[in-house]
């Protein structure tokens, strides 16, 4: 982008002047004003000097004929919440004459801090100079970054212009993503192989499906049973590896959720979300984040879901940086969703449940290989239990149990829990050592 320093009208250099221009002016008119009162010459030099200098300054910073050009570069472009992201700024002089005292200010919203100021000295011909601020935010969101704003003055600081670059960048925070341990869960096969006898979680790509002869196949792969069916030539599929389908379903119910901020229920959900859909994309899931409202991430046959994995989870983290409350009361779209086409490891992460919800998920295990449930226990977000943080809620208890019976693995969450910690809770190894029920251990409510 670029911005030229020849703006057209002599009004523009006026509205330019700045406080010490327009001070000169008026001395300077004064003084004219009073030499012909007092009629005396020599004041009357010195109110044309005066006047003439702030004048002289707006004339000679619009006939400027220089040319600035400007480029911004984030590091990184994903920014965890809490973390910081450097954004660099370089501003090169294209034209052949030098510059003069150049002042920078970047617009940045609010949340991200006060709107940084450069001040740059002369900058050659052919030269650039390059400078940096750090921007940092605890709540997720998409930014806009710029436009960079150009202040053009004299030597004398009797004029100031200002010029917009029209290029603007974008800033992504995306929740935070904590590393969770390998762990093997009840049912749960891994995420690629090429067994098929593998369970009903897998449900990959049929290989066994014909299609039809193209030239040049092997005619060693012709299925002669498919061709006699059909009545014309098919040929086997290439054996392709299988590869685990997970569902990551996230309750953005905002009456299923307690507390306001980064340090809400919804935004412990929110992180833990992405925390578990990143581990499961790097262990070689095809995972899909699906919310209460049934929107999918990607969307199905959506063109380029097959992507690599760096590009699977910077989808999943850039959807989850936007993904904000629903108004919905409960879980039927998402459950029809399921229903359709449930297979495989489900991960649910669930605010607060009535029993109609339960019994629900309680069906919908019935479809999938392995099923974890986070459930959080909404009231510490809110400060309600602090007193007696072991006192046990008998409707809550009765929930978790009705879906450990159901055959899910279920977690307990509570304010201040770790989702490592919890997910190191569902190996199926550390459950077969005690009674199946994930026992909570360190609540910080």
């Amino acid at each position: 982008m670029s911005a030229q320093g020849d703006p057209s009208g002599f009004r523009t250099g006026l509205r330019g002047l700045t406080t010490r221009g327009r001070s000169f002016l008026a001395a300077g008119v004064a003084a004219v004003l009073c030499s012909y009162l007092l009629g005396q010459e020599a004041l009357l030099r010195v109110g044309v000097l005066l006047a003439a200098l702030p004048l002289a300054a707006a004339l000679l910073l619009l006939r400027t004929r220089y040319r600035v050009a400007s480029g911004r570069r984030l590091t990184p472009h994903r920014a965890q919440a809490g973390q910081e992201a450097r954004v660099h700024l370089r501003v090169d002089n294209i034209s052949r004459v030098p510059t003069g005292l150049l002042m920078l200010e970047d617009k940045v919203p609010y949340v991200l801090g006060p709107r940084p100021r450069f001040v740059l000295d002369r900058v050659e011909p052919r030269g650039f100079r390059e400078v940096s601020y750090r921007v940092r935010s605890d709540l997720r969101g998409r930014y806009p970054l710029g436009p960079l704003q150009l202040r053009l003055t004299d030597a004398f600081g009797m004029c100031e212009l200002t010029r917009s670059f029209s290029a603007a960048d974008t800033l992504t925070v995306v929740p935070q993503v904590q590393a969770l341990p390998e762990v093997r869960l009840a049912g749960e096969w891994a995420g690629y192989g090429d067994s098929m006898a593998r369970s009903v979680a897998l449900a990959g790509d049929d290989d066994a499906v014909p299609r039809e002869y193209r030239h040049g196949d092997d005619l060693r792969r012709v299925h002669w049973k498919s061709t006699a069916k059909y009545g014309e030539l098919m040929v086997r599929r290439e054996e392709q590896p299988q590869r685990a389908r997970a569902t990551v379903l996230l309750d953005a119910r905002e009456i299923g959720h307690r507390g306001s901020g980064p340090a809400s229920s919804f935004e412990w959900a929110v992180s833990c979300a992405a925390s578990v859909g990143n581990h499961l994309l790097e262990r070689g899931y095809q995972t899909r984040l699906l919310t209460d409202n049934g929107t999918q991430v990607p969307a199905p046959n959506a063109v380029g879901a097959g992507g690599s994995v760096s590009e699977s989870i910077g989808l999943l983290l850039d959807s989850l940086a936007v993904v904000q409350h629903s108004q919905g009361s409960g879980l039927a779209r998402a459950e029809e969703v399921l229903r359709l086409g449930g297979e495989g490891l489900l991960v649910a992460i669930l605010g607060s449940l009535d029993d109609e919800q339960v019994a629900n998920l309680g069906r919908l295990r019935r479809r999938a290989g392995a099923a974890v449930a986070f459930v959080l226990d909404t009231g510490t977000w809110a400060g309600l239990r602090r007193v007696f943080p072991d006192a046990g809620d008998h409707e809550s208890d009765r929930q978790l149990r009705l879906l450990r019976e159901a055959g899910w693995t279920v977690l307990a969450a509570r304010a201040g829990d770790s989702v490592a910690e919890l997910w190191r809770m569902a190996d199926r190894h550390a459950q077969s050592a005690g009674d199946g029920s994930p026992v909570h251990k360190g609540a910080s409510a």
